[in-house]
């Protein structure tokens, strides 16, 4: 609500009373001025009135009436006369305001209610006798900024003031003053002022300064115990395995590389998901060594020694770890051929299905492995394959050189020989390697990988390792040097291959003349002579291709 309204609604509730009684007041309040000034006429005029600090106190016109007595003498008036008057100062004027209560009321509505109000209800009036005392008047904005537009340079100089009171009535810290000629470098100036520096400002520091600071003195610390640890270790590097394409990929399953009998037995007998569930129980517990893994360990001591002669060496053994097993069982077998240094970087776990159809993409030179079946499906797709036989006694083996016994007919050569045999008679089988003595036989699934070893062989006979080669070879083949030995021999030489030895045993036993040599592998077609090597202990492969097999099925 504006000022002039609630000025209007006042004096319409004083212009009911009298004009005597308009007199009296104004006699009154002049009695209270205590000074009189007399101007022109008969006029009279009071000195201004103030408040309790000084400022003057202005009145304002009323809008109810026009006429000169019914409004509060004003300090405004002469000035329609040309009547300047000089304002004393607040010390010798009176502390107490003198403003009639209709203006007291408004100066209180107006401080209280900053905001434009609806109109309130008129009120009776207040007898004029009656003057309630004056209520202190609340700090508020509007009272400051009228101070302010009043007396500019007091509110300015009072501003002033408090700011300095203020500034002065802080505590000051007295810090030590290095003198000039006493300057110091700043490594010693932050000492000092770091141990003067109280706990109040060391826990204002930011805490994630602290924090990061923590975790790299943390950091520093960890790898710095991890340098210590590698150092005490000797040095063991890893050789990285030969790529694909230049290395003998030698497919080895987890049954012929290690003994997982008790495994086999639970899975015939009990299902899948509790031979799962035995290998997952028992994942911690190392594996015993199957037929194929002192084969295994050989072949990987070939590939130190070419490593030595050959630092860049791709033509190396890649033995990958080929089997029909869930991936929860890789967990054990990688612990165990961890745990036996084997460098088997390459595993294929099918989960139940034949791995057969994975060894052309891993280009696999051998497969090696404990069930007959897959054997025969990877025979059937062109792979050399063979069924691994532990013996049946334990056997001292060479652990520096590699050896391999091969039969000849339907393993290194074809089975040609073995169908004259079988439908004519032995007979019939010396009148005709006689007369084919000049023509060579074709190839069996072996011959492969004989090339393979004898390639080998002649990076050693190169770097003159001739009779330190850590790779033999062996032909123990039943036929008779003197009516059939002469066109396996120039079948070789026209191959180009060098056999090592060569046992003509004109169909005696091969297992006393195995137990000689100590091969780590012996590969046979025929189960009889797989047998028997096996009751001495050694460590045989049957391959199941030529005639021999269709016979027997």
């Amino acid at each position: 609500m504006s000022q002039t309204s609630l000025k209007q609604k006042k004096n319409e509730t004083g212009s009911r009373n009298s004009k005597d009684s308009l007199d009296t007041e104004k006699r009154k309040d002049s009695e209270k001025s205590g000074v009189r000034l007399s101007t022109q006429g008969s006029q009279e005029l009071s000195l201004p009135k103030t408040d309790s600090r000084g400022y003057v106190v202005r009145n304002q016109w009323s809008r109810t009436s026009r006429s000169p007595s019914t409004r509060a003498p004003s300090v405004e008036e002469p000035r329609s006369k040309n009547t300047s008057l000089k304002l004393p100062s607040s010390s010798t004027t009176s502390r107490t305001s003198s403003t009639s209560p209709s203006q007291q009321e408004s100066l209180k509505q107006l401080s209280e209610e900053p905001s434009p109000q609806p109109p309130l209800p008129s009120t009776p009036p207040m007898p004029l006798d009656s003057h309630p005392p004056t209520p202190p008047e609340p700090f508020s904005s509007s009272r400051r900024s009228t101070k302010m537009h009043e007396n500019p340079e007091a509110w300015a100089h009072g501003i002033v003031r408090e700011i300095r009171d203020s500034r002065d009535a802080m505590p000051q810290r007295d810090y030590p003053r290095t003198p000039p000629t006493e300057w110091k470098a700043y490594t010693q100036r932050r000492s000092t002022y770091s141990s003067q520096l109280d706990q109040d400002c060391l826990s204002e520091l930011p805490r994630q300064h602290h924090q990061r600071e923590e975790e790299e003195d943390e950091d520093e610390a960890y790898w710095a115990s991890v340098k210590t640890l590698y150092e005490k270790i000797p040095s063991c590097s890893r050789p990285r395995p030969p790529k694909p394409k230049n290395a003998i990929t030698i497919a080895v399953s987890s049954r012929a590389l290690f003994n997982m009998v008790d495994g086999r037995k639970i899975y015939e007998e009990e299902g899948l998901e509790k031979y799962m569930e035995y290998q997952l129980n028992n994942e911690n517990v190392i594996l015993t060594p199957g037929p194929a893994f002192r084969f295994v360990k050989a072949l990987q001591h070939v590939n130190a020694r070419l490593r030595e002669l050959y630092p860049s060496e791709q033509d190396l053994f890649d033995i990958v770890l080929m089997t029909n097993n869930h991936a929860q069982v890789g967990v054990r077998l990688i612990n165990s051929v961890n745990h036996y240094g084997l460098l088997i970087d390459r595993f294929c776990l099918t989960g139940g299905k034949s791995p057969i159809g994975y060894l052309k993409a891993y280009l696999t030179n051998l497969y090696l492995s404990a069930d007959s079946e897959k054997v025969q499906e990877a025979i059937q797709e062109g792979i050399a394959s063979a069924t691994m036989f532990d013996g049946a006694k334990d056997m001292a083996y060479c652990d520096t050189q590699l050896r391999v016994a091969f039969d000849g007919d339907a393993v290194l050569f074809s089975d040609e020989s073995e169908h004259i045999a079988k439908e004519h008679g032995l007979d019939k089988f010396f009148q005709h390697e006689t007369l084919f003595e000049n023509k060579p036989l074709a190839q069996g699934p072996l011959k492969g990988f004989l090339e393979d070893l004898g390639r080998l062989q002649k990076k050693f006979y190169a770097k003159d390792e001739r009779l330190l080669c850590p790779i033999r070879t062996y032909l123990v083949t039943a036929r008779s040097a003197a009516s059939s030995g002469a066109r396996v021999l120039k079948t070789l030489r026209r191959w180009g291959l060098e056999i090592d030895e060569a046992l003509f045993l004109a169909g005696a036993p091969k297992g006393p003349i195995l137990v000689k040599i100590r091969p780590h592998i012996f590969f046979d077609d025929h189960m009889f002579h797989i047998e028997g090597a096996q009751k001495f202990g050694t460590i045989t492969a049957h391959v199941p291709y030529g005639i021999n097999q269709k016979m027997n099925n």
